[in-house]
């Protein structure tokens, strides 16, 4: 029993109270050292260095929930602004487009106005309103009939050249039959040296045969092809075509030669309607020759 109290007198230390003054006191007077003469700015230090790491660590799991939700908030918001962009981009593409075609056909009209003026004063413009569905029948309906004037055998072309002839006309509108046009005639002479040739159309709008040239004749690739006047179809001297490809083959009599249109008879909307041409006087009858007459009088005889 008495070892028992020794062993517990001995053990008993400072009380709480105590304690806690004890180390109020050293604390203040840490603090004190420290403000006056920074004497533990370095121990400071140290643990700080050593604290960090278990700063971070401890902090790490809100860092990345934080950037977690940063992510996914941006991540929507940039799905939402490219959705946008593609929308504005698709609508200003729609815009762009629409401009550009209004600028084409500003051009063309201005084109044709300019000629208008440089040419005689009953010219008329018409826009063209029905395209043939046949792909083996190249005509086209234009918005002037003859309420307007409008007579067959005009001629119809646009800012670069011919583009056909009308062929048949109602009260408000007319046919015009691309020079295009299977075995569609054109006379035609070269701009280069003025031989004379005919111009047929191969049923595709993309080119024109030139037919019965001798393998000898003198044209060559890039040739200008204007109407000539010749049977008073055409009026003379109206571009028609290009010289594309030209073929000559030694055991043919002609030459295989291949044009393109300068005429854009797929491509405008608005042409222009050249009056009539001036009434040629009839053709003179043929008479026979008199060879023939003679050979018919001896057989009567």
């Amino acid at each position: 029993m008495e070892g028992t109290q020794t062993f517990q007198v001995f053990n008993r230390g400072p009380s709480p109270v105590a304690r806690l003054v004890f180390f109020s006191v050293l604390s203040l007077l840490l603090m004190f050292v420290d403000a006056r003469y920074r004497y533990l700015e370095t121990t400071r230090s140290l643990i700080s260095e050593l604290v960090y790491p278990v700063q971070r660590l401890a902090t790490l799991p809100g860092v990345l929930w934080q950037q977690t939700e940063e992510f996914f908030v941006s991540h929507n918001r940039l799905l939402e602004e490219n959705k946008e962009l593609h929308r504005q981009h698709e609508a200003d593409m729609v815009e762009l487009v629409q401009w550009q075609a209004m600028l084409r056909e500003n051009r063309q009209l201005h084109t044709l106005l300019s000629l208008q003026q440089r040419s005689q004063p009953n010219v008329k413009f018409a826009e063209i309103v029905y395209a043939e569905r046949d792909v083996f029948r190249r005509k086209i309906l234009i918005d002037k009939g003859s309420a307007a004037n409008i007579q067959e055998g005009q001629v119809v072309m646009d800012d670069k050249g011919i583009v056909g002839q009308i062929t048949r006309v109602y009260p408000w509108l007319s046919e015009v039959t691309l020079i295009t046009e299977k075995d569609h005639a054109v006379p035609v002479q070269i701009q280069r040296n003025g031989l004379r040739s005919i111009a047929f159309g191969a049923g595709d709008t993309s080119h024109l045969a030139l037919r019965y040239m001798p393998v000898s004749a003198d044209i060559v690739k890039g040739d200008v092809l204007v109407t000539s006047g010749i049977d008073g179809l055409y009026p003379p001297g109206i571009p028609v075509a290009r010289v594309d490809t030209i073929e000559r083959d030694a055991a043919y009599p002609f030459a295989r030669i291949v044009c393109t249109p300068l005429g854009g008879v797929d491509e405008h909307r608005y042409l222009m309607v050249l009056s009539s041409t001036s009434a040629l006087p009839p053709r003179p009858e043929e008479t026979p020759a008199p060879s023939r007459q003679k050979s018919k009088k001896m057989g009567g005889h």
